[in-house]
């Protein structure tokens, strides 16, 4: 397991080398934009390649807001684990019992998906955002027609349970949106309050995470300062036309990936999580009780939880976090397991998938020296 002692400074002209690549045309190339913030016992460092803004040259700073794709997870997870330990449900209730009706049909059972089925990809129902039709509208040459497009979280249901499930409840892992949706809808149910205010009330304003929140159902621009974000739309083409998705939709993702954030407010926001204190001992246990992913199903060498993953980065050496993309967007946040040295990162681009680059700069934060 990774220890939480500092790095030397070589770490970090190794992680800068990391960024300068990925915008240079190297390891996960071409990008416009690539940004690191560390935090560790000796505090705060920030490094950054290439620009925030094409058209300006603007340099990208740590307190922009970027769009965290499916680290919204984490959030969503937090809550319905800080909820269980205030006793207003318990993982074992099922959606049924918060959610009556909702999910039905196509041998999808209600009555025995639990909210810890949920959170743990393990409840079997289908992944919405890859439904073929669904999928057209926002992967591909059809998104600028469908970037504003506004869902309600029960729409996506609906698309989700229109499949058979993947497998019976607790009897498999895959990859699903479609659970975290349901969690959102179950916070929701709850507390009788929106997503969007929970995730203010519990989580950014005690931790004073500014540039972190939800967007509103019509909320097309990010709110503050914040890097421009660049898609060629999920075109296999080298050379596809690049676009400024800067303003667009979250509603799509919501609970599962709606989410807004910076490199800073991540590195606080896994901190506090990671350091025990934005959970009891018990829903921290539970959270962090990962299993190995399958083989092929997501990122190599993880093991998930509940909106928490873990990932082997060398031998010996695990980090924990979680990773997202969404239009525009990567996102890379992973830590030491007492949450004393967090790494998050982020790309303003969503093509040549950065993961290569993501491992190079946990390497070097972690595991110096060990081959890449």
């Amino acid at each position: 397991m990774a220890k939480s002692v500092p790095q030397s400074m070589s770490s970090r002209t190794a992680v800068q080398k990391a960024l300068d690549r990925a915008v240079s045309g190297g390891d996960g190339g071409g990008l416009p934009g690539a940004a690191a913030e560390v935090l560790d016992l000796r505090g705060r460092w920030f490094g950054a390649a290439g620009v925030a803004d094409t058209t300006t040259g603007r340099e990208r700073l740590p307190e922009e807001e970027f769009r965290i794709g499916s680290t919204t997870k984490t959030f969503t997870a937090a809550l319905v684990l800080q909820l269980a330990a205030e006793g207003v449900l318990t993982l074992d209730d099922t959606v049924e019992q918060w959610l009556p009706g909702l999910l039905r049909g196509n041998g999808n059972d209600p009555d025995r998906i639990t909210l810890r089925h949920l959170l743990g990809m393990t409840g079997g129902v289908f992944n919405y955002a890859v439904d073929e039709k669904l999928a057209s509208q926002h992967y591909g040459a059809a998104f600028l027609e469908h970037r504003y497009d506004r869902y309600r979280p029960e729409q996506l249901v609906e698309v989700a349970q229109s499949h058979a499930p993947d497998f019976a409840p607790g009897e498999g892992w895959t990859y699903s949106n479609t659970g975290y949706i349901l969690a959102g809808l179950v916070i929701e149910k709850a507390t009788g309050r929106s997503f969007a205010d929970q995730v203010e009330e519990r989580i950014a304003r005690p931790l004073a995470l500014g540039g972190t929140y939800v967007p509103g159902d019509d909320e097309h621009a990010l709110r503050g300062p914040h890097t421009r974000l660049y898609s060629k739309n999920n075109l296999p083409d080298a050379d596809a036309e690049i676009h400024d998705v800067t303003e667009l939709n979250t509603t799509f993702a919501w609970a599962a990936g709606g989410m807004v954030s910076t490199t800073r407010d991540l590195n606080r926001f896994f901190g506090e999580l990671l350091g025990g204190r934005l959970l009891p001992p018990a829903e921290q246990r539970e959270m962090f009780a990962v299993r190995p992913t399958p083989e092929g199903k997501w990122i190599p060498h993880t093991s998930y939880g509940l909106g928490i993953s873990s990932i082997e980065v060398a031998p010996g050496v695990t980090v924990w976090g979680m990773g997202g993309a969404f239009h525009g967007s990567f996102c890379y946040t992973y830590g030491t397991r007492d949450g004393l040295h967090i790494v998050s990162q982020s790309i303003n681009a969503d093509w040549n998938n950065p993961i290569g680059v993501f491992t190079e700069v946990l390497l070097a934060e972690f595991a110096p020296g060990a081959p890449a």
